[in-house]
């Protein structure tokens, strides 16, 4: 019966870390790798330290790399700083308007950030886009990651339901 309450609860611990992928305050990442972690405490060997260590690693540079990426979205485009810096405050602002603000916060900030830097319209919609695809990027990084731990999850549960 524990069991069952656990692998439970490391399947729900994956599945609410999906969901997070795509709600910014949900932290996706790490909250599937608790899931993995329930499994790796309540386990003889299914999940190895080893193994954990590296999904922490991964966990971590996820959550790095989802704040770093909108802004090179916006650099490859060929924003500025100020693109950049709109970017993250169209971000933050964007929250507020979920769901709709999650893609047009980016995307506004970049392009009002880049009007102040008296850029053109031109290039400021063009760092406005690339914020938009460099956000979009990171949920998929985020939702791709979180669903490896899923499969894991699942997997450890079916081996250790099995045996």
């Amino acid at each position: 019966m524990a069991d069952f309450m656990f692998f439970t609860l490391a399947i729900a611990l994956n599945v609410v870390g999906i969901v997070g992928c795509f709600i910014p305050m949900i932290p996706g990442p790490p909250i599937s790798f608790l899931g993995l972690l329930v499994i790796y405490c309540n386990s003889d060997g299914e999940i190895g330290g080893m193994a954990l260590s590296i999904y922490g690693i991964v966990t971590i540079v996820t959550v790095i790399l989802d704040y770093i990426i909108p802004s090179l979205g916006v650099k490859y485009f060929g924003g500025t700083k100020y693109g950049k810096w709109g970017s993250f405050i169209g971000t933050i602002v964007g929250l507020s308007y979920f769901p709709v603000g999650l893609i047009l916060g980016p995307f506004l900030g970049a392009f009002i950030g880049e009007l102040i830097g008296r850029q053109s319209k031109g290039a400021a919609f063009k760092s406005g886009v690339g914020s938009v695809l460099g956000f979009v990027f990171g949920v998929l990084m985020k939702f791709v990651v979180c669903i490896y731990f899923l499969c894991i999850t699942i997997a450890s549960v079916w081996n250790l339901a099995v045996s």
